[in-house]
């Protein structure tokens, strides 16, 4: 297999980290990078959730809020508030 060179450039400390991270799981950081570039390819894209908004959940919690629909309470003791966390 043919290699190439990737030149990156990325803040001091955030590489310091990584190597770090990289050699207490007894790799460099060259082979880190190398495993995220084939998870990319095999995923066909960033092998972790990149987003810019809230998920699903949160968005309609949002939406409901601003709806007042779906709200718990009102709680007359703290008891009953944790007993209906504890059931959510």
């Amino acid at each position: 297999m043919e290699t190439t060179t990737l030149n990156v450039r990325v803040d001091k400390e955030l590489k310091a980290t990584a190597e770090a991270i990289a050699q207490a799981l007894g790799m460099n950081l060259s082979t880190a990078v190398n495993i995220f570039l084939r998870q990319m390819v095999s995923h066909d894209g960033m092998p972790f959730d990149v987003r810019l908004y809230p998920n699903a959940k949160t968005r309609q919690a949002f939406e409901d809020a601003k709806n007042e629909e779906n709200l718990c309470g009102p709680y007359n003791t703290l008891e009953e508030l944790m007993e209906d966390l504890d059931n959510a």
